[in-house]
């Protein structure tokens, strides 16, 4: 069984079934590994930075619709801890891009009552990206609707290793017993601590890997993978990719029945 609360507000209810999808099936967290903006700009003769804004694009796109249906959380791997090896004009033109999302896209987030967050290593960030970041988190803190999670510069082994080096110094600092320490404590030291597990991880482009997202996270998630290019992921393709989720038979481990 597939699982979102049952008490969607009207409208998300209504935006819902008018896309012919179950409203009882519908993930609570989906989170998306966006590839493939390279290839798009290079079938077109384009510099990969061309793809990259068009990316930013169906992100815009991608967010509201998720806000439609009253997804409760949706995360977006946007900056990965390896991709700083990436070539540094390539670099500058993504930090470009993020500057300019968050000076002029948090006020139209807000007005839509999603709350912004970001999670990974920030202090990579140039200090004005950091301080555009809190900003724009601190104004969307009180927002009851989607929460929007942009993964940058993030690593989940990077996280895994800071939430085993935080549990190492409570037991070096004696208020923790090493056979104390439990799968819930370890979820608890994460970024995602406040936020439940993804029940979708879902990557565009053909790749079928986890490069290194959540792996924590998603050990019980519903991996879905498509060949369509991320700038081209529509709302047509979001719900095709939900109704492919919504057919799932979830047991966590467990038998039918």
């Amino acid at each position: 069984m597939t699982g979102i609360p049952s008490d969607l507000a009207p409208p998300a209810h209504q935006a819902v079934l008018a896309a012919g999808l179950d409203p009882a099936a519908l993930p609570r967290h989906l989170a998306i590994i966006m590839d493939g903006n390279g290839r798009w700009a290079r079938a077109r003769g384009l510099p990969r930075i061309a793809g990259h804004r068009k990316g930013a694009d169906a992100v815009r796109e991608l967010v509201t619709h998720c806000a439609e249906f009253g997804i409760p959380y949706l995360t977006l791997y946007s900056f990965s801890s390896e991709n700083w090896k990436r070539p540094l004009a390539e670099v500058e033109g993504l930090m470009g891009l993020l500057r300019r999302y968050l000076q002029s896209e948090i006020d139209t987030l807000h007005r839509q009552n999603i709350r912004f967050r970001v999670i990974g290593t920030r202090e990579r960030l140039s200090d004005d990206i950091q301080k555009l970041i809190a900003a724009s988190e601190e104004k969307t803190a009180q927002n009851s609707g989607l929460t929007l999670v942009l993964a940058l510069s993030y690593g989940a082994r990077e996280e895994l290793v800071q939430a085993a080096q935080r549990l190492a110094c409570a037991v070096r600092a004696g208020s923790l017993a090493p056979e104390a320490i439990t799968e819930a404590m370890i979820s608890q030291h994460l970024t995602t601590a406040d936020m439940p597990d993804p029940d979708v991880v879902l990557r565009t482009s053909g790749e079928q890997r986890l490069s290194n997202f959540m792996l924590w996270q998603a050990a019980y998630a519903e991996f879905i993978f498509v060949d369509t290019l991320w700038p081209d992921f529509d709302k047509t393709a979001l719900i095709t990719a939900l109704r492919a989720y919504g057919r799932r038979d979830r047991r966590f481990g467990g038998v039918d029945g």
